[in-house]
Order: C-alpha cells, then structure tokens, then sequence
C-alpha cells in the first residue's frame, strides 16, 4: 500500500511539474521584436548568446553572435557553416562521431596549429554561462572551463542537460551531414525526438510509460478478478472452521477455569497450613515459658550438681593423665622387657650353634659307621651271586613271546582302527541325515509359526489334537497348510490362489464321529474358532482328468493342479472333489499370448495363466461365452514344502544307522577286551625279562656301589669338627649377653617402681572421684521428682517445635508450589492482583475447589478432538483474508490510480501539443 501511495504521489508530482515545464515552454515561446533589449527578452534560457573560435577549422579567428530567432545557418560551399556547427556541437561536450569529420579531437584544430579553443555563452537569467573549451593537438586532449574557472568534462555535460540543450537530437541540431538521417525518421520517432526537444525531460518518459499503461490496466483488471474470486472462495472456506473454533474457545474457558482453580488450590492449602503452623507455634512458646519457670526453680540444685561435675571433671583429667603417664611407663617397660627377651633368644641362638655342631659331629660318626656296614653287606651279597649263566636264555623265551603278543596286538588294533572309521564314517552319515531332519524339522517349525501367528485358534486345537490323537479311530490330519506339500515353490501361488485359505486351515477327518468328537471339544469347551471338513467316503484322489494334458499341451498347459503337490490321500481327495484340482490345468506366458484362442477352444472352466486365474462361464440366456481374469495374490503358506516320504525315509536311515553302530560298538569292546588280556600277559612277561635283567646286571650294580661308597667313607673320615674349641667360643659369647642382661633388669626394676608409685596416685584420686559421685548423686536423688515434670514439659516442647517445624517446611513447599503455580518470582510472597481478583470469584474451601474444579475437568472433556492448530488455521486463514482484502483493495486503487494517471498524461500531453500548435497524428 504504502508504495502504491508513493507511486501515487510520484505520479501526481511529476504531472504537477508537466504541467509548470509546459505553462514555462509556453511563456518562453519566442516571438519576434526589434532592438538589442526586446532580443534579450525574448531570449530563453539556453540560448546561444555567443560563439568564439579560434584556430578552429577554417577560421583562425572568429566570434559570432547569433540572435535568438536563429534556426538555421546557409551559405555557399566553403564559407565556414560546418565549422560554427562543428564549434557549437564540440563546444557544447557534443561527440566527435555525431558530427562524422573525425573521431579525434585534435583533427578540428586548425592544419599547423598547436591548439584551438572553442567559447559559447549562453544565456541565463541571473547571468550568462560562458563554456570554453581549449583543444591540444599533441595529446588529442581537452581543457574545459566554466565562467573563466577550470571544470571537467562531465561538469560541462551537467550543465548543458540542465538547460535541456540536447546536441544528439536531430530535432533541435541537425548538422549537414545528419541531414539524411532526419529524413529517414519515422513519425513515432520524430514525435519522441520533438518531446525531447520542446517538451520538459518528463516528457518524454511519460509518453513511454503512456504506451505501457493499457497493458498494465488490463493486467491490474484481471488481478483483481482473480483475487476477488479467490477472496469469495476462502471467505466460504473459513465459514467451517468457525464452529471448532468457538467450541475450541468454550473448551479454552473451562481450562482456564481448571488452570485458575489449580492455581488457588496451593494457596488454599498453605493458608490452611500456616494456620496450624501459627497455633502449634504459639502453643510452642507457652509450653517453653512453663519450662523455664520450672528450670528456675530447680536452679539452685542443678548449680550445685554442676559444681560437682566441675570437680569430677578435673579429678578425672587428673585420672585421665596418670594413666597416661602409666601407659608410657608401660610402654618403656614392654621395650627393654622385649630387648631383654631378645638377649635371652640371642643366647638361646648361641646354644643352638653348638648343639648343632654337635649333632653334625654325631651324624657324622654315625653315617661312617652306617656307610661301613652296607660296604660289608654288599660285599657279602656280591659274593652269593655266584655265575649267571642260565639268564641269558630265559631272556630269550621271554621276548620270543613278547613279538608273539605284539603281533596279536597290531591286528587287534587294525581291526579296531577298521572298526573306528566305519563307526566314525556311520556317525557323520547319522549326523547328515539328522541335520536334514532338523531342517525338514524347522521348516515344520516355520509353518507352524506362521499359522500361530495367523490363526491362534487353529494353532490351539493343532496342539491340541497331537496330545490327543488317541481319542479318535479313524484317521485326523492337521491343518492342510502343513500337510500339503508343494513339490515346486513356484507353483504354490496356484494352489493358494485355488483352495480358500478357510479350507487350507482346516482339519481333515476320515469319520463323521471323530469330526464330531473334535468340534464338540474345540468349539464347545474350549471356544476355539476353527474349520473341520470329512473326507469323501469314496476316494477321489486318483480320478483321472477329463483329458490328458498332452491334449491342452498346446495352448501351454503344463500340468494339472493335482500334479503339483503331494498330499495324503484323505485330504487329496476332498480336494479333488470339492475343488477338482484334476481338472484345472496350469499354463504358461504362452497361454496368456493365445488367451483368445484358449477361451473358445479349450472349452475349459478354470485354468491358469503364469501371473493370472481366469474362469470361463456361459450364459444361459444368450449362450455368449463370458470370462473373467484376475491377477495371483503372492502365496504366505505352501512356499515351505516337506515331503513326508523323504522324511519317513530320513527316520528309518537313522534307525538303521543307530543298529549298525550299536553292532560296531559291540565288536570293538570284544577287541578291546582281547586287547586288555594281551596287555595283561605282555606286562606279566615284561615284568619276568626285568626281573631277569635286574639279575643280571645286578652284580654290576653292587661292585659300582661299593667303590662309590668307599669314596664317600674317605671324605667322611676327613671333615673332623673340634666341639672344645667350638664350646670355648660359646662361653664367651653367652658371658657378654648376660652382661648386657644384668643392665636391662635394673632399668625394669626403676620402671616397676615408678608406674606402682603412678598406680597409687591414681587410685588415691578414684577414690576422691568416687566420694564426689556420692554427694552429686544424693543430690540428683533429691532433684529427680522435679526431673520428671521437667521431662515430660522438654519432651511436648521437643514435639511441639518438631511439629512446628514440620508444619514449617510443609508451609515452605506448599508456598513454593503455589508460587510455581502463579509463575511467581521466589522473593515475592503477596499474590498478584489480576490473580487475586480471579481468586475472589473461586470458593475458598478444598472441598469446593475440588468439586469444582472436577466438573469443570468433566466439561472440558466432553470437548475432543480440538487442538491450538484449529484456531492457528482459522487465525491465519482470517488473517490472509484480510491481507488479501487489503491487498486486492491497495489493486483497486492502484487500477484508479492508473486510470486517473493515463487520463493526467493524456490530457496535458495534448494540452502540450495544441499549445505548441504542433500537429501530430497518434495512432494506437
């Protein structure tokens, strides 16, 4: 808007200063009259007074003064015309190629001279302006002054503009060489060449944008017609909103009411609180007077009783030192008790070197005499041994057999390694064929995960009915989805897409009792939803098809639905009855490229296409063949297959593999048994061949023995230890550490005697002590009535200011709830006034408040499904109405303006051109 209002008032300006430069054009329009003072006057501003030039062109001097009726200057060829244009065009900053002699400047100097000026006055009101402009050959360059004062280039230009002085308009100077130009301008092009001449400088630009105004009034007309239709439509748009938005205010009141109501609350409460706080703490200060009157009065005991506790206090520092001083007696006499333990295990460490002597000295006579009398028993043994020529070959026999159990032993253990692989080969066959059970396994596992989580009821009776099999007499199959296997994954689409899934999860009964049987308990005691079908009393599980499929191989049939599944013979029989899966073939992409011919040959009902189930019906009443195709849902059950037989033949493999290797077990524990007696015996004859050996070499051991032996007896006999010197040696060792014993146990013995002096200084004040306990307890005997009063008053003050400072914090918490209630800052206590006054109109007990503020909970609930977002929608959306109100009305305006302004240009612009007694033809 606001530049609406500022194009406005622009508009409005420079009409205002069309219509000043016109009035002006019109004043200053020259008529002719005699006389140098009528010229002046009749001169307007702008016009050449006079023109100087000197070495300029042709002329070397020459000043002309042109009058102000001048319009065009004629001569003969040569006479000098061009070079007073030249000088009025260059003089006047005018370019050097809209003249066409030359392009530098210096070529208008005159031939020979160094330089050349050009001076033009033109007049003015307050005083003629003088352009001098002195031209330099040698540099090609200009030098301009303004009234005798240097100035620029641009200087000059701004001058010259500013008294509309246009030298490249060929309206107001045309040079000689122009001249063909002119001639070629159009009349558009000489009209805007006269209004920049003539005309003030706005006037020009306001017949350009005159041309451009109807465009812009038709753009401005059909934005406001959009923007009116558009404004209509979100009006009627708002309307809906308008209903959520005042029930969204209604339900806003009563939250605020509940906002207000719990804000009170908390104050409600701390009032209720401080209130108690108040009685018990003045309730406090009365029971706190009564104590201290009957503290006063019990005084004078208490003093005295205090007086005693002063004295058995001192006395018992006193103690508190003796025993102090006896602890450190103590300590010094642990010390050198210690240091004089330490000198008697010195001398008992002392003693014990020589009794250690000693006993080597013994040991060593006796293990001389020890080592002489194995010497002599070896010798003698050595001596009954006697010749050893039988051993040799009882060794012989002996490893005779040995080779003999060795070989036993070799084929035992080849049979036994045989025996192993074989065991070991049947185990990893038996572990192949229980990791495929497992699989086939986890895919029953998986089928039966996927019907729990489908269908939980028929779970529930599948579980059911493997615990309870027994019950029934004839044949029970599960749910189809787990007996039906699909021998190729592709094809399960086809079957799912043809058996109902309520068929698919449904039991299969060979008798109508056991059907029965089963309803009555899954249906009626256990309320389980499921599906149970009877197999037909005549089989039609192998009903042959009612032609060969090699018949309908031509159209791309591959097979029927039979044909691709195995199923019990039960549950394929009712399929095959109830949904003839002999009968409907599966076909190919081939057989959807040849539809057509399929449909009206083939005489089928029901088949298959690779992506699509078709079903062919005729009319009864116009015999008209009708089909209808529908695309193959993805199959969610019969893609995880197992095939019964493979299973069955997975379990007797196992079973036949478990009996082989039981046989194997057994074998190798007969060979391991012949192995154990083969080790016994070889042990029995290894034990005999050392026995032998030991004999043998027996001799040899004892001759070696008895040389070792001797050479030990000689070292024996050579280390001698000399025990007098040895107990020599001790004696004065053990006489110095007695010496130093002696001086320990008199510094004991002054210890001793100084902490029984202590022990008697502390005893003598435990006495003193415990006199002064008996009077001070005489005393509290006399005051302990009064203690009775006086602690039953301490113990309800205690209560009391545990309550009052309980009620205290409690107050402290309630204030500062009440406070975050209100927003309030923490060192302001006094509730706000537009609270207070929203206060007043609240009950003031809990119990309203509470009732209160339920019912209005109760109303604000009833208002669901109403958020800030309805009101933020209806807001902005109100809020766009109004700017595009404003905006389509600031249009409007804008279009008026527009209007009014094309109305202004018009109108002043023809006004221009009569006055101007111009003639122009203008054509839209």
């Amino acid at each position: 808007m606001a530049t609406v209002g500022k194009r406005k008032r622009d508009v409005s300006s420079e009409l205002t200063n069309i219509n000043n430069n016109i009035e002006n054009a019109l004043i200053r329009s020259p008529e002719p009259g005699p006389g140098d003072s009528t010229q002046k006057l009749q001169c307007v501003e702008g016009s050449i007074v006079r023109i100087k030039m000197y070495n300029f062109l042709t002329y070397d001097f020459c000043e002309v003064y042109p009058g102000p009726n001048l319009n065009m200057i004629v001569g003969a060829n040569g006479t000098g015309k061009s070079s007073v244009v030249c000088a009025i065009c260059l003089g006047l900053a005018g370019k050097t190629s809209f003249i066409g002699r030359g392009d530098k400047i210096g070529l208008y100097v005159k031939r020979g001279c160094n330089k050349g000026s050009i001076e033009i006055e033109l007049y003015k009101p307050d005083g003629n302006l003088v352009i001098t402009r002195e031209i330099q050959v040698e540099n090609n360059q200009s030098m301009w002054a303004i009234n005798g004062k240097h100035a620029t280039q641009k200087n000059v230009e701004e001058k010259v503009a500013a008294l509309n002085i246009q030298v490249g308009n060929l309206c107001q100077f045309l040079p000689q060489e122009k001249v063909g130009e002119f001639a070629k301008m159009s009349k558009i092009e000489l009209l805007e060449a006269t209004e920049k001449s003539i005309g003030p400088p706005e006037m020009y630009r306001f017949h350009c944008d005159l041309k451009n105004f109807r465009s812009k009034e038709r753009e401005l007309e059909n934005l406001c017609k959009e923007k009116s239709s558009f404004l209509e439509k979100m009006k009627q748009r708002n309307e809906r909103y308008k209903q959520d938005v005042e029930r969204y205010y209604e339900r806003k009141r009563h939250l605020d009411m509940i906002n207000m109501l719990e804000r009170k609350k908390p104050w409600v409460e701390y009032e209720t609180v401080r209130k108690q706080y108040e009685g018990t703490k003045n309730e406090r200060d009365q029971v706190k007077k009564d104590l201290k009157k009957l503290k006063d009065d019990q005084a004078p005991m208490l003093r005295k009783i205090q007086a005693f506790d002063r004295q058995i206090e001192v006395i018992e520092k006193k103690i508190k030192d003796k025993a102090l001083d006896i602890k450190e007696t103590s300590q010094k006499y642990k010390q050198k008790q210690d240091m004089l333990d330490r000198k008697d295990r010195e001398i008992e460490d002392i003693q014990q070197a020589l009794n250690l002597k000693r006993d080597e000295e013994t040991d060593r006579q006796k293990r001389i005499n020890n080592t002489r009398r194995m010497i002599k028993d070896w010798q003698s043994e050595l001596s009954s041994i006697g010749d050893l020529n039988h051993v040799q070959p009882q060794i012989d026999d002996i490893n005779c057999q040995l080779r003999q159990i060795q070989e036993e032993k070799a084929s035992a253990d080849g049979e036994r390694t045989d025996l192993k692989r074989e065991r070991d080969n049947q185990e990893s066959e038996r572990r192949r064929l229980a990791n495929l059970s497992k699989k086939l396994e986890d895919m029953m596992n998986m089928k039966q995960e996927k019907l729990r989580e489908r269908y939980l009821d028929t779970y529930k009776a599948f579980k059911w009915l493997r615990e309870n099999k027994e019950r029934f007499k004839g044949k029970v199959y599960e749910p189809m989805m787990l007996v039906i296997r699909v021998k190729d994954p592709r094809s399960a689409k086809f079957i799912e897409n043809h058996i109902p899934l309520n068929d698919l999860r449904a039991f299969v009964f060979q008798k109508q009792e056991d059907m029965e049987i089963f309803l009555k308990e899954i249906r009626d005691t256990q309320k389980l939803r499921v599906n149970a079908v009877l197999a037909p009393a005549q089989s039609c599980a192998n009903r042959p098809p009612p032609r060969p499929i090699e018949y309908l191989q031509r159209y791309g049939f591959y097979s029927f639905l039979r044909e691709l599944i195995d199923a019990p013979e039960e549950v394929m029989s009712y399929l095959c009855h109830q949904y003839r899966l002999n009968e409907v073939p599966v076909g190919t992409e081939k057989t959807k490229a040849m539809i057509e011919t399929v449909i009206r040959e083939s005489q089928l009902r029901q088949f298959y296409t690779a992506e699509e189930k078709y079903i062919v019906k005729k009319s009864n009443y116009t015999n008209k063949t009708i089909s209808s195709n529908s695309a193959l849902m993805p199959p969610q059950f019969l893609t995880l297959t197992v095939d019964a037989d493979e299973r069955r033949q997975l379990e007797e493999q196992l079973k036949m593999i478990q009996q082989k290797m039981q046989t194997l077990d057994s074998q190798m524990k007969a060979l391991s048994e012949r192995q154990n007696v083969l080790d016994h015996r070889d042990n029995e004859l290894r034990m005999q061949k050392k026995d032998l050996s030991e004999l043998k070499g027996k001799k040899r051991q004892l001759e070696q023995k008895i040389s070792t032996k001797q050479d030990s007896l000689k070292q024996m006999e050579q280390y001698v230890i000399n025990l007098q010197e040895e107990e020599e040696w001790t004696k004065g060792k053990i006489k110095a550490v007695n010496v130093q014993k002696v001086k320990l146990v008199s510094e004991l013995m002054l210890l001793i005697k100084d902490c029984a002096k202590l022990n008697m200084e502390k005893v003598n004040l435990s006495l003193e002590s415990t006199e002064l306990n008996a009077q001070k307890s005489k005393l509290e005997t006399d005051c302990r009535e009064g203690s009775s009063q006086l602690k039953n008053m301490e113990k309800q003050y205690t209560e009391l200011e545990n309550r009052k400072l309980s009620l205290k914090e409690n107050c402290k918490a309630l204030l500062k709830k009440a406070k975050d209630m209100c927003n309030l800052d923490p060192g302001k206590n006094a509730v706000p006034q537009e609270l207070q006054s929203g206060f007043r109109k609240l009950p003031d007990t809990l119990d309203e408040i509470d009732a209160l503020l339920h019912e209005e909970r109760s109303r604000a609930s009833f208002f669901t499904g109403l958020n800030a977002s309805v009101v933020d929608e209806y807001t902005k959306r109100t809020q766009e109405i109004e700017n595009l109100a404003k905006e389509l009305e600031e249009k409007k305006i804008e279009l008026n303006n527009y209007r009014q302004n094309i109305s202004q240009v018009c109108y002043l612009l023809l006004f221009f051109f009569m006055q101007a007694t111009a003639f122009f033809q203008i054509k839209k």
